[in-house]
């Protein structure tokens, strides 16, 4: 079961956020936030993308306001960092975590 969270926003949708394993190492964790309708939607979105054991139960980990903005600015809704980045990494967009050569 992965640690995360969620936030609702305003207008009814939901930013989640939850720490997963890296699908090409999975010694590696990433935190990956996804902006969707609902929860379910969110973690439906993650299953389609190969985290199939993407679950969320409880809240104990929320998104921080700076992963909802990321998030909230990012045409995909869907957005991956390294689980212990510093604040000040840069967040990457999904289609980043397939490929190999993604850290130097």
């Amino acid at each position: 079961m992965a640690a995360g969270g969620f936030i609702r926003l305003p207008g009814g949708t939901v930013v989640v956020a939850l720490a997963v394993p890296d699908p090409a190492c999975a010694e590696h964790t990433v935190r990956v936030v996804v902006h969707a309708l609902n929860r379910q939607r969110a973690l439906t979105r993650l299953s389609n993308l190969g985290f199939r054991g993407a679950r969320l139960s409880g809240n104990a980990e929320p998104p921080t306001p700076d992963e909802a903005t990321a998030v909230l600015h990012h045409p995909d809704g869907l957005i991956w960092r390294d689980y212990h980045a510093r604040t000040g990494e840069p967040w990457h967009p999904i289609s980043a975590l397939s490929r190999p050569a993604r850290r130097a």
